[in-house]
């Protein structure tokens, strides 16, 4: 009988060592996967962190970089004058190099402001033949007269002279011409009697604006 309870006691403490061990691994086991989900998320979360620091400084570089674009875009726009504009748009060479000859480049590219009633270069090349040549050997004389004719004092945008329909315009020169609107078309009467369409409009520069016209404007009858 005292057998019997002896080797019944003896497998039930084994019993519970079994038991004691499994729990224990069970708890070792746990907290080993513990572990481990956490360093997957630290490094999960430290890689999400230096991504997104990357794109942040990604997008500063690229916004600094366009607003620097900007600055020297409207910092060039702001530093090119009548003369600059007239001389980059490629059409007005002959007019730029008269502006020159006649000493007038420093006058154009002062404060002004100044309204220019430009001719291409296809204006100057259809007068009288010999003409331009004459004017350009004597660029004190003529030349200037000319010249000044087709300035005005301030700046008249194209809108402005859509009202001045019969009006008189006074120039740097002295003289006047005469505008007239035929329909959505501005001409400008010269005071030998020439008819001038203005082509193209508000040109504009850091110092007045610019009209394109298609003739030489003539200040003497």
């Amino acid at each position: 009988m005292v057998s019997h309870i002896q080797t019944y006691r003896k497998a039930f403490a084994m019993k519970r060592i079994l038991a004691v061990s499994g729990v224990v691994s069970l708890a070792l086991t746990l907290a080993a996967c513990g572990e481990d989900d956490t360093t997957t998320d630290t490094g999960t979360t430290t890689a999400t962190a230096t991504e997104a620091a990357t794109m942040e400084e990604t997008t500063t570089e690229e916004t600094t970089t366009e607003e620097t674009t900007t600055e020297e875009t409207t910092a060039a726009a702001e530093g090119d004058d009548i003369v600059d504009t007239a001389a980059g748009a490629g059409s007005f060479n002959t007019l730029v190099t008269a502006i020159q000859a006649a000493g007038l480049e420093e006058t154009l590219r002062g404060d002004g402001p100044f309204t220019v009633f430009a001719p291409t270069d296809e204006a100057f090349n259809a007068l009288p033949e010999g003409t331009l040549d004459a004017l350009l050997a004597d660029p004190q004389g003529d030349l200037t007269e000319i010249l000044t004719y087709h300035v005005v004092d301030g700046e008249v945008f194209a809108a402005d002279v859509l009202e001045m329909d019969g009006q008189t315009v006074e120039t740097l020169q002295g003289g006047t011409f005469t505008v007239e609107i035929e329909g959505e078309n501005v001409v400008l009467v010269d005071t030998a009697g020439n008819r001038v369409n203005v082509t193209d409009t508000d040109i504009e520069a850091s110092n007045g604006v610019i009209h394109v016209v298609d003739t030489v404007l003539s200040p003497t009858p």
